[in-house]
């Protein structure tokens, strides 16, 4: 819609007259608004190819179009439409709007009528009964949407899912890389891309949000979330989020092409203490945050203000504590900065089951939470409880009726703008979008992803780029041929696993044998033996898949399997190519010795052909650094500013051909 109203206003100013001063600012604000002079020469006709001045004053005007026609509509704008319905609703349909369980946990979906339920969600491996097929998703979801529709209000569910790199829970599906590789793309542009075919794939299966994207700034590579989040740096998580929302979310939400954006863990879950894990553990995730006000705001709020920036509709307050206190139950967090200071005015959504850990007892947890601004609780399987405590903290005056009201609006806030108020729409899935699912087109936006997240760390003698024509290539390492390994956690499954997940995807092995040569070999062990009188060896190690909780280590070395796949590579004295699958940088030690050639693939996702694109030089390696990569373990915390930083390869570093 913003292209085509640029376009009327561009044609109507082409008639008019122009008096523009300063030719040479108007051909920079063309440029900056993304349009050439050739664009513009032919969307006026040739006749006018002489008409520099009209032409310029079209570019101006085709920017402030563009740029008006971005800017969000402020939620708030639909309070007129919910002021009358909110009179209409009851308590119980108005604490129904504030519940979200997971579809595992309805065992009868008639609790959806009875409940008035507001929201479902499928959590990680929350799969429908007949299987994870793109069919079984969009059934799931249209028969939970059918209850809803039968309501007094009729007032349509959102469903929610962990769409964090692709629809990831669905077979078939483009997964895109992790956010960490996003980051070292360093493009904005293609952020966005990624999570519009993102949002493209989500909407095939009627899911209308997704809890995306992480806005994570993590402080300490030992985190098993670290993959989740841009970068260590609060200014490129600044600027990554915002593409990120607008990705999700278009220019209007109502589009049946856009989906709600969840921007998460508010706030400082990328900077808990090691050691401050929930209960007790020796690890980071869900644990406490200790730095003081400013420092929270100058390394953890920036992905925030930029979400916020961009019209985010839903935000997730984290697991984790600040300073000892929940960020959950914390209403200086939740209300007095994200919803005062900043002027969100969507609504906040729990973890799942965040709300248990803010107290002992779970009725008062519920109160405090509600009370510290929560909107809507994530409560998997006592959403029946939930329900009725926080009716009778109501009914006591210990939750005021103000407060519900004011998370109710919220709420109602982004169904309207989403159009799901709209009676005329119908809110069952597209069952058209079914024919762009996983295909080519958004594969080759991943590939592009994957070619660009690529940080080429060593390149010793120019042994990058390989030859499509060299008379042999022996592959190597436990992750060459292994999807499962090369997409991480978050795929199909909740904390990923090994082995073939999901169908369409290609294996770095299986990409190598595309692109070369009809007379070269390509020959494989896993082991990496065998590679004598190969031209050339490529070894792919690293990581197995994680998610939060397990994915926490007290040590980064790579496994020992990894490193001795290398050392055989290397003892046939022949030049080795090491490509890294992880979530987080490595300490390396004897590898990047033996290593010709390193290139820190990251989570790349189902398209290998990526990196086959970068290996043969069809395409440069761009990707720089978005983490420091640390040294020893001594390292793994400390940041430029520390006096004992010292890093092995500085954040932004990376090498090109």
């Amino acid at each position: 819609m913003a292209g085509s109203n640029a376009l009327l206003c561009a044609r109507s100013a082409a008639t008019g007259k122009t008096n523009i001063a300063n030719r040479r600012t108007a051909l920079v604000d063309c440029c900056n608004i993304g349009f050439t002079f050739s664009f513009i020469v032919n969307l006026l006709g040739m006749g006018d190819v002489m008409n520099y001045s009209r032409c310029f004053r079209v570019a101006a005007l085709l920017g402030a179009a563009i740029s008006a026609a971005s800017q969000p509509k402020p939620l708030s704008s639909f309070d007129p439409q919910i002021k009358p319905l909110l009179a209409r609703m009851t308590l119980a349909e108005k604490i129904g709007q504030m519940t979200q369980p997971d579809q595992e946990y309805i065992k009868d979906p008639a609790d959806i009528e009875n409940y008035f339920i507001g929201s479902v969600l499928s959590g990680g491996s929350s799969d429908p009964k007949e299987g994870n097929s793109l069919r079984a998703w969009t059934d799931l979801y249209d028969r939970l949407q059918q209850h809803a529709s039968r309501t007094r209000l009729k007032i349509p569910i959102l469903y929610g899912i962990d769409a964090v790199h692709g629809h990831n829970n669905v077979l078939g599906a483009v997964i895109f890389p992790h956010n960490i590789g996003l980051g070292c793309t360093r493009n904005a542009a293609l952020v966005e891309k990624v999570e519009r075919v993102t949002a493209e794939e989500v909407r095939a299966t009627g899911i209308q949000w997704a809890f995306a994207p992480c806005v994570t700034a993590p402080q300490d590579v030992r985190w098993g979330r670290t993959y989740e989040g841009f970068s260590e740096d609060p200014q490129l998580v600044r600027q990554l989020a915002e593409a990120a929302v607008r990705g999700f979310q278009g220019t209007d939400l109502a589009s049946p092409l856009s989906i709600l954006a969840c921007a998460k863990h508010y706030v400082g879950d990328g900077g808990t203490t090691f050691g401050s894990a929930r209960g007790g553990a020796a690890g980071l995730d869900q644990g406490d945050t200790r730095v003081d006000e400013a420092t929270l705001r100058r390394i953890h709020l920036q992905g925030y203000v930029a979400a916020v920036k961009a019209g985010v509709g839903s935000i997730m307050p984290s697991y984790s504590s600040w300073n000892g206190v929940k960020v959950s139950g914390s209403k200086r967090l939740l209300t007095e900065i994200l919803k005062q200071e900043l002027g969100f005015e969507g609504f906040l959504i729990s973890d799942y089951n965040a709300i248990d850990q803010v107290d002992r007892d779970y009725k008062k947890a519920i109160g405090i939470s509600i009370n510290a601004g929560m909107d809507m609780a994530m409560v998997p399987n006592k959403y029946k409880e939930f329900i009725a405590n926080l009716k009778q903290l109501v009914e006591e005056g210990a939750v005021p009726m103000p407060r519900i009201d004011d998370a109710v609006t919220r709420i109602l806030r982004v169904k309207f703008a989403m159009g799901l108020m709209d009676q005329n729409r119908p809110q069952l899935a597209d069952r058209g979008l079914h024919k762009t699912f996983g295909s080519a087109e958004h594969r080759a936006v991943a590939r592009e992803a994957v070619r660009q997240s690529l940080v080429l760390l060593k390149n010793q003698n120019q042994v990058l780029p390989m030859k499509k024509t060299a008379a042999r290539i022996h592959v190597g390492g436990k992750s060459a041929d292994d999807l499962g390994n090369q997409c991480g956690g978050w795929t199909i499954d909740w904390q990923g696993k090994s082995g073939d997940v999901t169908p369409g995807g290609t294996t770095v092995l299986a990409a190598i044998r595309q692109a070369v040569s009809k007379g070269t070999r390509v020959t494989f062990s896993k082991d990496g033996t065998g590679a004598a009188g190969a031209s050339v060896g490529v070894v792919v190690i690293g990581e197995r898949p994680y998610a939060e909780g397990d994915g926490d280590r007290a040590d980064l070395k790579p496994a020992q399997e990894d490193v001795d796949a290398v050392a055989n590579m290397k003892a046939a004295g022949i030049p080795v190519v090491v490509i890294l699958f992880s979530g987080r940088p490595m300490i390396l030690g004897g590898v990047l010795d033996k290593a010709d050639a390193l290139v820190a693939a990251w989570l790349p996702g189902t398209e290998g052909e990526g990196i086959a694109d970068v290996l043969f030089g069809d395409f440069q390696p761009v990707g720089k650094l978005s983490f420091a990569w640390p040294r020893s373990m001594a390292q793994v915390a400390r940041h430029a500013g520390d006096k004992d930083y010292d890093p092995l390869f500085a954040l932004g570093y990376g090498l090109s051909y």
